[in-house]
C-alpha cells in the first residue's frame, strides 16, 4: 500500500509541476529579455545551417528578441538534437535541422532520445526535391533503360553520407524499381556528384540545386525526380511515382522544431511567425536561389510526418539489409 501511494504521488507531484511550469510561462510575456538558442546539429556552411541563417534574422526582427544560432555538429546531427531534446521547454532553445532527424531511429539504435516523441513540430521551412543523376557519358537516355540495365549489372551509387538525404533518396528508388546497388558515401553531395560525372560510380540521388549546373553545362542527366512533386526546376523532368515506381520518393525537408512539452501558444506563435518570415518576397527569394520548394503544414501535420517518416526509414533499413556501427 505504502509503494503504491508513494508512486501514486510521484505522479501527482510531476503532473502538478507540469502544469504550474506552462502557467508560469503563459502568466508572463514569451519572449521575455532572454536570448533564444537556435540549435544547428551540424557544422556552419552545411545548406541547413545556410537556410537556418536565412530564416534567423527576420524571426527575431518579428519576435522582437534576440535569436542566436549555435552550431552543435556530430553523431549524423544526433548531438545537437539531444542538447534540445534535454532543453527546458519555454521556447528559448529550438532546433533547426533536416528530414536526417527522422532517419537516426534507423542509424542509431541507442539514441538518448526519442525522436517521435521527444519535440514538438513548429514549421517546416520547405522541401528540396531529389533527382535521379547520371553522367551524360553513361548512355542511359531514360529511366527505364537506366532501371532494365540496373536489373542486370551491379551498380554503385554515391552519397554524401551515410543517412544522408542522398543515401536514402538511393535506397528508396531501388527498393521501388527492384535493383541491388552498392552504397559509396562521400563528405558532400557535391563530391558525390562529381564522382558520378567522372565515371567512377553510376549514379546518385542528389538535391536539384547542387545538380542543376552540371545538368546545364551537360555533363549530367536528370532521369527522375525523386520528390512527391515535379521540381520547379526541372518542370519536364517525370517524378519516378510518375513513371510508376511506386512508393519511389523520399522528401528532404528542412525545418524548426522544440522540446516537447513546450506550452502551445509558445508553438503557435513561433509557427505563425516562421510564416510570415516564409511570406516575405526577399526570403522567397533566397529560398528559391537554394532551391527550397514551400511546403506549408501545420504544426500537427508536422508531427504526423516525422512520425511517419520514422517509421518508412526503419522499414526501409530492414528491407534493404542495411546494418550501421
Amino acid at each position: 500500500m505504502t509503494h503504491c501511494r508513494r508512486g501514486f504521488l510521484k505522479v501527482v507531484s510531476a503532473t502538478v509541476a507540469a502544469s504550474s511550469f506552462s502557467r508560469g510561462v503563459a502568466a508572463g510575456e514569451w519572449p521575455k529579455d532572454k536570448v533564444i538558442r537556435a540549435i544547428i546539429p551540424f557544422n556552419p556552411g552545411s545548406s541547413i545551417d545556410i537556410l537556418g541563417r536565412i530564416i534567423a534574422d527576420p524571426l527575431s526582427e518579428l519576435l522582437g528578441q534576440s535569436l542566436v544560432i549555435e552550431n552543435r555538429g556530430g553523431a549524423g546531427g544526433t548531438l545537437g538534437a539531444l542538447l534540445v531534446a534535454r532543453a527546458n521547454p519555454d521556447g528559448y532553445t529550438l532546433l533547426i535541422t533536416a528530414s536526417n532527424h527522422s532517419v537516426t531511429p534507423a542509424i542509431y539504435s541507442n539514441l538518448a532520445y526519442d525522436t517521435a516523441t521527444d519535440f514538438a513540430g513548429i514549421a517546416l521551412f520547405g522541401t528540396v526535391p531529389n533527382v535521379l543523376m547520371v553522367a551524360a557519358s553513361s548512355g542511359f537516355r531514360t529511366a527505364e533503360e537506366f532501371v532494365a540495365n540496373a536489373k542486370r549489372a551491379s551498380l554503385t551509387f554515391s552519397s554524401a553520407g551515410v543517412g544522408s538525404a542522398s543515401h536514402w533518396a538511393a535506397e528508396r528508388f531501388r527498393l521501388s524499381a527492384g535493383f541491388k546497388a552498392t552504397h559509396v558515401p562521400y563528405r558532400g553531395g557535391l563530391e558525390a556528384l562529381t564522382e558520378v560525372i567522372a565515371g567512377r560510380v553510376d549514379f546518385c540521388c542528389i538535391g536539384v540545386p547542387a545538380a542543376l549546373g552540371f545538368i546545364k553545362q551537360g555533363t549530367a542527366l536528370p532521369l527522375l525526380v525523386v520528390s512527391p512533386k515535379r521540381s520547379a526546376s526541372l518542370p519536364n523532368v517525370r517524378t519516378s511515382n510518375e513513371a510508376g515506381y511506386k512508393d519511389s520518393h523520399y522528401t528532404f525537408w528542412n525545418g524548426l522544431l522544440a522540446p516537447a512539452r513546450t506550452p502551445q501558444f509558445i508553438v503557435q506563435r513561433l509557427h505563425g511567425e516562421v510564416t510570415r518570415v516564409l511570406e516575405m518576397p526577399e526570403i522567397k527569394k533566397k529560398l528559391e536561389i537554394q532551391g527550397v520548394e514551400p511546403s506549408p503544414v501545420t504544426p500537427a501535420q508536422y508531427d504526423a510526418q516525422i512520425r511517419q517518416e520514422i517509421t518508412e526509414n526503419l522499414n526501409i533499413a530492414k528491407e534493404a539489409g542495411l546494418t550501421f556501427n
